[in-house]
């Protein structure tokens, strides 16, 4: 039998939440599942667990081909979150308080049961803190008033940045991160752009928008940082 492919799709902005008019790159992570009709549930954990974040999920999806659903830690889903997310195509994140998300999800063991499913063929995806959650290292504004480091899940290795073009302080601040080593060299993505992760190798960039890119930085031999453009392909929503 063979290995199912593991896939992440990290977003630095976009989807719904961002442009709900533009379905572009919600459409993308479903095809990636290869089933007609995809099981594909929400984790607002970073929001937490907005009933208005989640509503606007299931009135986005309702107009997919799939079938949503969503895990709430806060009102409680289910007592079976293994089952839950082992049970679906697609894990969709969700933007907010990356340092929360990640201390909840390592208190209910749900690192560790997205790391199976992840291995198991489930495809992970997820915008800004849904981003930046699958890489070893994130730079976050999850301290009010603050862009900071933030050790996350690392199946992704690197670090990575979200909204390098819609925040203005986030690309200053995420080279000179990684100037200071504070930070692993890493990828960052401006809003409305998908890094499509096979395995921990970039195997697309993909993007809703024109004229957005994703961006390799790493740190010189000269205690600098360098930016290199990977430029994506742009979709467009059918």
């Amino acid at each position: 039998m063979a290995t199912p492919s593991k896939q992440i799709i990290a977003m630095g902005g976009g989807g719904f939440s961002m442009e709900p008019e533009n379905p572009a790159l919600d459409l993308y992570c479903l095809k990636q599942t290869g089933k007609p009709r995809p099981r594909v549930c929400f984790v607002p954990t970073a929001s937490g667990d907005s009933q208005d974040y989640t509503a606007k999920f299931y009135e986005a999806f309702k107009k997919h081909e799939c079938e949503p659903a969503h895990l709430s830690l806060f009102q409680g889903t289910t007592a079976d979150l293994r089952g839950l997310v082992l049970s679906q195509d697609l894990i969709y994140v969700g933007g907010g308080n990356t340092r929360n998300l990640m201390t909840l999800w390592r208190d209910w063991g749900l690192d560790d049961i997205m790391r199976e499913a992840w291995e198991n063929g489930v495809v992970l995806a997820g915008l800004s803190a849904g981003m930046i959650c699958w890489f070893e290292q994130g730079v976050t504004d999850s301290v009010p008033g603050a862009l900071g480091p933030l050790d996350c899940l690392g199946f992704l290795p690197g670090s990575a940045c979200p909204h390098y073009d819609g925040e203005a302080e986030r690309r200053p601040i995420y080279r000179r991160l990684i100037s200071f080593q504070k930070l692993k060299s890493g990828v960052a993505a401006d809003d409305g752009v998908g890094l499509h992760y096979i395995g921990e190798d970039l195997h697309r960039v993909v993007s809703s928008r024109p004229n957005v890119r994703g961006w390799k930085v790493t740190r010189t031999d000269k205690g600098t940082s360098l930016e290199e453009p990977l430029n994506p392909d742009y979709l467009l929503a059918t």
